[in-house]
Formats: structure tokens, sequence, C-alpha cells
């Protein structure tokens, strides 16, 4: 959008300043009837700022150089009415007398040496800057993403998968645009204003304390603008963010949406923050549209003034025209950087609203976090040891309660229990997704906290229900915990699952596209793939929460096959409602509210009269008939 500089008297001044007032009050009224979203953290005092420093730290002698092409640039642009003057002053009178054009030559002379410096130094500036940022941007993208990748699995349940879109693209985008236009222009304004302030002093005095008059109202008029955009810039921000998470979270689910037949009340939702977003945006372009017109109000009434003046001066003697022209010409150029300042400081405020929820982001603290000197793991067996562990995850609501438990080196244990018994909660406990409250959780004696996270998971792994698929082929796929991987140890971990088949009779076998999230494959055949990923990764303790739970009979059936092989000489922990798939444990446990009420073999737990897991058993063995 191209905007121009703005300016009022007095009482233009205060007449726009009490409307704009008025509409900004009305405009806050209509947003405290708007349902509001969950807020997110703020970011401290300067948060923003030192984010922005630590970015720019390894550029600050390029910066130091590129101050000197500014300044450069600048010297040589101002110098530019000066020399009009000059040459309107000195070199046409004594044209005009004898035809001598030597001090005009002098002066135009210097005058394209003035404008070949401008224009080399802009660009060396340009070049340069333009590098830093997109260096700057690229740190600060890597940082984003690697960073939401070490932030644990409770602060991702808590920020919706909507916020860390906006957070890496609409959040950096701002960031960017001020990157790439915002700074040259605030340089080159802040700059010209410093420059062309001394040098209408220096030329004229008197006229120069004619446009100190007009100082007072741009500053007013100045600090009304700053306070009430900041304001409405974060909030479109924040308005732009819930846009997108709406966007994000309904397109994410679409099938469950459309089952649901939820599709108007999404749209509402989604009218409502796009209504939200229009009245912000309609608001920020009502204060620009008072604020820029005023200041070209001001600067245009300042130039008559000192036209008017500066003309009763030159026709008296008290003045020369090369002055007064040279005046006029420097007194345009004061006004003009408004525009950019303006243009700048609306970039501004959307990038310091960007900057803060980045900010904010980066300074979150993994809840789980590696030690500063972690223990070596070395010839894993995979023993598992539970020692008084409690945890919850809302207080005075413990799903665990001082869980004691001990599972020797490779041995299968099921898992069973009703809904919020707690066994998704120890899977994930021994796979540290989460810490324990208070106890310890031990692999081989070590606490999984004095672990590194990468050493840990390369020997617990976890598969869970959702079996999630990546975009690339059904080898990238199965080749996801060990990338390095051949072809042949892919093929290997296919057929030893009984994936192969399947994915023979797919048009490009093991190099087809998988689509979204795995579109291309059944739920069945995704959870093959996935005991593929985890039989190629080949861990000390394997973990199968509900992993069998959307196979048919004859898939399940080849996978308790398959899993024999899978669970073969490792520690393995099954969490399953389906108790066919219970029957090849060597131990089951029956949890009830994080306790353990049985403890025993399948054969031994079905023999025990009036037993939870035996009328479990029967429960399924009826359900099946």
């Amino acid at each position: 959008m191209t905007t121009t500089s703005t300016t009022s008297t007095s009482a233009a001044t205060s007449d726009t300043a009490q409307g704009a007032t008025e509409t900004t009050d009305a405009w806050r009224g209509r947003m405290a009837d708007q349902p509001q979203a969950d807020v997110e953290k703020h970011a401290a005092p300067g948060q923003a700022k030192a984010l922005l420093w630590d970015l720019l730290r390894p550029y600050r002698k390029t910066v130091f150089l590129l101050a000197i092409a500014v300044v450069l640039e600048n010297a040589a642009r101002l110098s530019v009415p000066r020399l009009v003057q000059v040459g309107v002053d000195d070199g046409v009178p004594p044209l005009q007398r004898s035809g001598d054009s030597s001090v005009l030559t002098r002066v135009v002379v210097v005058l394209l040496i003035a404008l070949v410096v401008q224009a080399g130094m802009r660009m060396v500036f340009l070049l340069q800057s333009g590098r830093i940022g997109q260096n700057v941007l690229l740190e600060l993208r890597r940082r984003i993403f690697c960073h939401f990748g070490r932030l644990d699995v409770t602060f991702h349940d808590k920020y919706t998968s909507g916020r860390v879109v906006s957070r890496s693209t609409s959040d950096v985008e701002a960031i960017q645009e001020m990157l790439e236009n915002g700074f040259d222009g605030l340089i080159t304004a802040v700059l010209t204003l410093i420059g062309t302030s001394i040098l209408l002093i220096t030329l004229d005095v008197r006229l120069g304390l004619v446009c100190l008059v007009s100082f007072p109202f741009l500053v007013l008029l100045s600090l009304w603008f700053r306070r009430e955009s900041a304001a409405a810039y974060r909030t479109v921000r924040e308005i732009s963010a819930l846009l997108i998470v709406q966007f994000v979270e309904t397109m994410t689910g679409v099938k469950a949406v459309q089952a649901y037949r939820r599709e108007p009340r999404n749209q509402e939702i989604f009218d409502g923050l796009a209504d939200r977003y229009r009245d912000i945006n309609i608001h920020t372009m009502r204060l620009v549209a008072i604020f820029m017109p005023g200041v070209k109000l001001i600067g245009n009434l300042t130039t008559g003034v000192v036209l008017l003046y500066g003309g009763y001066l030159a026709m008296h003697g008290e003045m020369t025209i090369g002055v007064l022209t040279a005046f006029l010409l420097y007194l345009r150029m004061f006004f003009e950087p408004m525009q950019e300042i303006t243009q700048f400081y609306n970039t501004f405020q959307s990038a310091t609203s960007a900057l803060e929820k980045l900010s904010v982001v980066l300074a979150e603290k993994p809840a789980i976090d590696d030690p500063a000197e972690p223990t070596p793991l070395h010839d894993v067996k995979g023993e598992v040891i539970f020692d008084d562990v409690h945890f919850a995850y809302v207080a005075d609501r413990p799903v665990l309660p001082g869980l004691d438990l001990f599972v020797p080196a490779g041995q299968t244990v099921a898992l069973v229990g009703t809904t919020g018994a707690g066994k998704t909660t120890i899977a994930k406990l021994i796979a540290r997704f989460h810490d324990p409250d208070s106890g310890r959780v031990l692999l081989d004696g070590h606490d999984l906290r004095d672990l590194a996270q990468p050493d840990l998971r390369r020997h617990v792994v976890m598969v869970t229900q959702e079996n999630v698929m990546f975009s690339g082929s059904v080898a990238d796929n199965i080749r996801f915990g060990r990338p390095d991987a051949s072809d042949d140890e892919v093929r290997a971990a296919a057929t030893a699952v009984g994936a192969h088949t399947f994915i023979e009779a797919l048009p490009q076998v093991y190099d087809t596209d998988v689509a979204k999230r795995g579109g291309r494959l059944s739920a069945g055949q995704r959870q093959l793939v996935a005991f593929a990923r985890a039989f190629l990764a080949d861990p000390d303790v394997l973990i199968l929460d509900e992993a069998t739970s959307s196979l048919d009979i004859p898939s399940e059936r080849l996978v308790q096959h398959a899993l024999q092989t899978v669970l073969a000489g490792r520690t393995a922990l099954i969490i399953a409602h389906r108790l066919s798939t219970v029957e090849i444990a060597d131990r089951v446990l029956v949890l009830e509210h994080g306790r353990v009420l049985e403890d025993g073999s399948p054969q031994e737990l079905m023999r025990q009269t009036g037993g939870k897991y035996a009328a479990l058993h029967q429960a399924w063995v009826d359900s099946l008939a």
C-alpha cells in the first residue's frame, strides 16, 4: 500500500486527535464484546529487542560499514540543494555579466560526483543489508524449527499446531518485511531529518525559527499515532494467529468436521475471527489516514509560510534567491521522511509483535531436558524399574500414586485395564515423554533423567495407535528411525512384520508415495509400516500402545505371528484392549487407578477365580461370540 505523509494546524490537529480518540474508544468497545481466545504468555520488557540483537550480533562489523555507507549516501544527497544554492548565487551572475561559466561548471561537476557517490553507496547498502537480512531470517527459521522440535510433548499438547504454523510463517514474514523494507527507510529518514534540521538553521536562522513553530504539532500527532498504533498492531498479530489456528485445525480434522456436520459452526467461528481481523485492520488504516494527511498538512502550511516570509526577505535584499531555493528544497526533504518513518513504524509495530511472540516461544524451556553431563549408555539389556513413581497430569489428580514395578530384560509385559488406569502413562514415562513428579524410572539401573535423550531414544521406541506417516515413499517411512538403512534392510524389516506382501502390490512398490499423512494406505497398512519402522530401528525396549487396534482379524493374526519375531530378544510392553494380542506376553499386569491389581502369566491369571483378568478375558470371548 502506498502511503503519503500528513500534517495539520493547531485546530486541525486537535479536532483530528479528538475524533481519532472517539473512533479508537468505539473500536475498543466492539472488541471487548468479542469472545477472546486463550492468551499466550507476554514477552518480558526488552525480550524482543534482545532476540533481534542476538540475531544481528555476528554481523556487527558489516553493520558498522553499512552505517558508513549510509552516512556517505545521505551526505551526498543533502549536498544537492546546497550546490544548487551555490550555482544560483555564485555561478549564474558571472555567466550573465561576462559569459564566464567556470563556477557553474565546477558546481555541476561536483553535483554529478555527489550523485554518483549517492548511487554507489545506495547500491552497496541494498546489497549488503539484503544479504544480512536473509541470513538473519535463515537463522531465525532454523532456531524456531529446532526449538519446537526440542520442546516436550506437554508443551505441544497445549500449544496448538495452528499457533506453531503462525509462529513459523506469518510472524517470520512480518520480521522479513521489516528487515527488507523497514530499516532502510528508517535510517535514511532519521539521517535526513537530522541533516536537514542542521542545514535549515545554518542557511538562515530566521526561516529556521519559523519552521520550529510547526514542531510541537508534529510531536503531538506522532505521539498520539505511536500510542494508538502500538496497541492496534499487536491485536492484528494476535487475531492473525487465531485465524491461522482456526484454519489449520479445521483442515487438519476435516474428516471429523464433515462426519459431525460441524461445517456451519466452524464457518461461524471463522467468520467471527475474519470480521474481527477486518475491523482491526480498518482501525489501523483509519489511524494512518488521520496521521499521514495531518503531517502533510503541517508540511504544506510550513512551506507556504516560509515561501511568503523568504520571498519578502529576498525582495528587500536580505536573502539571496539561491538561499531561498535551497531552503525550500531542504524543507521539502525534511517533511518527506515522515512518510518513510510512518511506513517503517507500521512495519515495526507488526514485526515487534511478531518478535515478542517468537522470543517468548524461544525462551520456553523444555520440561524434558538433557543433564549437563549425561550418563553414557553401553550394552543396554533393557531392564526397566519404576521406583515409587508418582505422576499426575493435573495437580491433586494422581494417575500413578506410587508405582513400583520391575521388568526384567527381555520380558514381554502386557498392560491391561480400564481407560484411565495408567497404562499409556507408564509407556510415556518409559519413553521419557514425561518425567515423574517424584520417584525414578530406571533403564538398566540408570535414572532416565541422567541420560541424553538421543541415547535413550535409540534404545527405547514407542509405537502408538496414531501411526503417523510422513510425506514421502513407503521406504522413507520405514527408514524413518534409521535413515542410513539399505534397501535390503528395509525389505527385511517389512517382511519380518508381514508388510512386504501389500507393499509389493502398490503401484511403485517401496517407492510409492504414501500421500498426505499416509492417506494412500489403509489404517491396517499404516500400522504394519509403523511396525516395520520399529523393527528396523532395533530398540532394546519396544512399547506398543494400542498398536494393533486398527487391524482386522486376518491382519491381526499376521501381526501377532510377526510380533514373536519383532519382540524376540528385547524388552517389550504391550498395551492392548484386544486380549488376543496379550496372549503372546510372558506376563500380564492388570492396572486400576495406577495400581497393579494382578500380576502373572496370561494362563495363571485366567485360572484365578473371580480375578479381574479372567473376567476381562471372558468378556472378550463373549464379545467374539
